[in-house]
C-alpha cells in the first residue's frame, strides 16, 4: 500500500447506509448514491501527516481526536 510521509493530507469519508452497504458513483465522478435507493449519510475528516505523527484539520471545539 501507500506509504504516508509527513506533509501529506488526505480525507477520511465514511458512508453509513440505512440498507445495504452498495453505493454506485455518478457520472460526474463524485456523486455516490445507494444501489438500493436507500438513505445515507457521509461526514469526513481531513487529516495532516506531521513528524510526530497526525493532525486531525477538521475538529470541531468540542470533538477530541482519538489517541
Amino acid at each position: 500500500g501507500l506509504t504516508l510521509r509527513e506533509g501529506m493530507t488526505f480525507t477520511i469519508e465514511p458512508m453509513i447506509n440505512q440498507g445495504r452497504a452498495g453505493v454506485e458513483t455518478g457520472d460526474d465522478g463524485w456523486t455516490v448514491t445507494t444501489v438500493d435507493g436507500k438513505l445515507s449519510a457521509q461526514f469526513e475528516h481531513t487529516v495532516a501527516v506531521t513528524k510526530t505523527g497526525v493532525r486531525v484539520l477538521t475538529l470541531r471545539p468540542e470533538e477530541k481526536a482519538a489517541a
